[in-house]
């Protein structure tokens, strides 16, 4: 049976311990729960080991040691190593989780903490920082692991009022941020995201998409530039490229038979498409896929956001599109 490649991010369920605002932790590489997911709470992420290609949102990205990365609510993330096969990293990963209504606890306390604000805002987007401020985040989210009582919020508010001080060293990895942290979809928009969602696989016109729309071409394409970044075209190019992910993990499939089962019509095209968004050739990715079998799982339709949280079950709450030419 051919394999489904609107593949979502997996939900995962913090728990914290009663006795804490918020969860720190550090964990392995390969680690069960280091894969394509997305939760509720932000997550301040340190990779103290390795390099590799990172996916928050629609991002995807080389990292390397020292890597510190913000996400906020629901917007789905993951690390993916570039080891040997059977290599463990020990403590790879270190990191906190916390809860919307914590951060909102703590930027209500008082008005001077109100540049933390400005942070969780950026964070819907997912935020990579750099230079000093990196550095000091680093450190303070070690010595958390350590500290208890009250001298893990007196941390967590030193860790934060650092990562919030200088905005310059901080930047945007999303595109879009998850649908519950914006407005809805303008209708036209959700029409033709939701065209490409179903009929990627087969030849997709832009002055068609348009009509069903009720617009001209032209505006059309004005329209959706403006809306998401991407040209339509590019759209569709994504939302096929990430759909042959999924296939070269989950089948044995040719590739030969995915690039034309994902609605490319030249091989060479679909090669030279995959390699310029996935940094890697199509048969690198699967000869890879004991470390990055979780990057295929990433939601095919993720790429422009059609990050509708909308009332569905927790694995369900990301069917977003992507994009092509």
């Amino acid at each position: 049976m051919k394999a489904d490649p609107r593949i979502v991010p997996d939900f995962e369920m913090i728990i914290c311990p009663p006795a804490e605002s918020f969860r720190w932790n550090m964990h392995d590489y390969p680690f069960h729960k280091a894969k394509w997911h997305y939760h509720p709470e932000y997550e301040l992420h340190l990779t103290r080991a390795t390099s590799g290609v990172m996916m928050v949102g629609d991002h995807i990205g080389e990292f390397e040691p020292g890597c510190l990365v913000l996400t906020g609510p629901n917007v789905p993330h993951n690390w993916v190593s570039d080891i040997e096969p059977g290599t463990l990293i020990r403590n790879r990963d270190m990191l906190i989780q916390f809860s919307a209504e914590w951060a909102n606890r703590v930027t209500g306390f008082c008005p001077e903490l109100g540049s933390i604000r400005e942070l969780y805002d950026d964070a819907v987007h997912g935020v990579e920082f750099t230079g000093a401020t990196a550095v000091a985040g680093q450190r303070l989210l070690a010595q958390i692991g350590s500290a208890r009582g009250a001298d893990r919020v007196v941390l967590f508010l030193q860790l934060m009022i650092a990562l919030s001080r200088n905005p310059a060293e901080r930047r945007r990895l999303s595109r879009l941020a998850p649908a519950a942290a914006r407005l809805e979809l303008p209708p036209e928009l959700d029409v033709a995201m939701r065209h490409v969602l179903e009929h990627y696989s087969e030849a997709i016109d832009l002055a068609s998409v348009a009509r069903l729309c009720g617009l001209e071409p032209q505006a059309f394409s004005r329209f959706f530039k403006r809306h998401t970044g991407h040209t339509f075209a590019r759209y569709v190019i994504l939302a096929r490229i990430y759909a042959a992910c999924s296939l070269l993990i989950q089948t044995y499939q040719p590739i030969t038979d995915i690039c034309f089962a994902v609605g490319f019509n030249n091989v060479a095209n679909f090669n030279r498409q995959f390699f310029k968004i996935c940094g890697r050739t199509p048969s690198d990715y699967r000869r890879n896929a004991h470390m990055i079998g979780t990057l295929a799982r990433a939601d095919p339709f993720r790429d422009i956001g059609a990050y509708r949280l909308e009332e569905r079950q927790p694995a369900e709450k990301y069917r977003s599109a992507s994009n092509r030419a």
